[in-house]
């Protein structure tokens, strides 16, 4: 089950890219990013409660307020990565965003050491940074009349714009902190809880869904912003997505045996991002968008096989 499992968590986790930037493109709507945030939470929320009273996860007012730090960072990230959906194609964005897990084997390697790291793994995290710096490279020294001619098939034209790369990067930088964070808090957690990864998954769906209210009072009862079922489909679609692709993955990889396997093919899934893009958004790069997108996604595929 695990290939399948991997597959799965691969198609919707790249399905979850896909309908987040259509449920955000619309910069006329300049709530989309925390009506995204809405959607996320309410799925999340009731992926919670269905871990709690079904699956029996231990969960506490002590364990949330331990693991919030690291669910602010996670949520702030996804945020400002819905913002910035607006800005940029998802082909570009998707990839910086996924270079979070170089970041954090950067800040371990500064931080810890690299004694735990062989040198094709190293390789791996250099292919990535090259990568997403590249691709942020490439895109804002593009010519502005060549980016309108690729972009004329697009249903969106995106000009050149230092928030559109700014945002992907921001997302980046607080999901590889929150990544950092999270293997430190679990060690606090493991003294207190018998099975802290999934207490942990529960605080951090919890907290979104906190934060999800705090946005619907805000957009819907402050700024009287409607809600439209034909507009909000796509991003609660989204929000499906990457709770079941979150489901999906905890179980491949628990097969150990497969580890080395699995964490590739599912790390990279920035690829189907980019290939969605293509068919159903009809995005078109340059071919130095798409060489700098190979390098990312083989040292993200390398970095899977370490699982780093």
């Amino acid at each position: 089950m695990w290939f399948w499992l991997s597959l799965i968590a691969l198609l919707c986790w790249s399905g979850s890219d896909l309908f987040s930037k259509i449920g955000c493109r619309d910069a006329a709507d300049k709530y989309s990013h925390l009506k995204m945030v809405m959607a996320v939470g309410v799925v999340m929320g009731l992926h919670a409660l269905f871990e709690i009273f079904a699956n029996g996860v231990e969960i506490s007012f002590s364990i949330i307020l331990t693991y919030l730090p690291v669910s602010i960072l996670y949520i702030l990230s996804m945020a400002l990565g819905y913002v910035g959906l607006r800005y940029i194609e998802l082909s570009i964005s998707s990839p910086i965003c996924n270079s979070s897990g170089a970041l954090v084997a950067v800040m371990t390697l500064l931080f810890v050491g690299a004694e735990d790291y062989s040198p094709l793994a190293l390789c791996a995290v250099a292919l990535v940074c090259v990568g997403a710096i590249g691709l942020g490279v490439v895109d804002s020294t593009e010519d502005p009349e060549l980016r309108a001619e690729r972009q004329k098939a697009g249903n969106y034209k995106y000009a050149k714009s230092w928030l559109a790369l700014a945002l992907p990067v921001a997302y980046c930088v607080l999901d590889a902190a929150g990544t950092f964070a999270d293997n430190r808090v679990l060690e606090m957690l493991e003294a207190v809880v018998e099975e802290p990864e999934a207490s942990a998954n529960v605080a951090y769906e919890l907290t979104f869904l906190f934060a999800a209210a705090v946005c619907f009072v805000y957009v819907v009862l402050i700024k009287k912003d409607r809600l439209v079922p034909k507009m909000e489909l796509p991003k609660y679609t989204g929000a499906i997505c990457e709770t079941a692709g979150q489901f999906a993955y905890i179980y491949a990889i628990a097969d150990t045996e497969h580890l080395a396997m699995s964490a590739p093919i599912i790390s990279s899934y920035c690829a189907a991002s980019v290939l969605w893009s293509r068919l159903f958004l009809k995005e078109k790069l340059s071919w130095k968008h798409y060489a700098m997108i190979c390098l990312v996604v083989l040292g993200i595929a390398i970095m899977g096989f370490f699982d780093l």
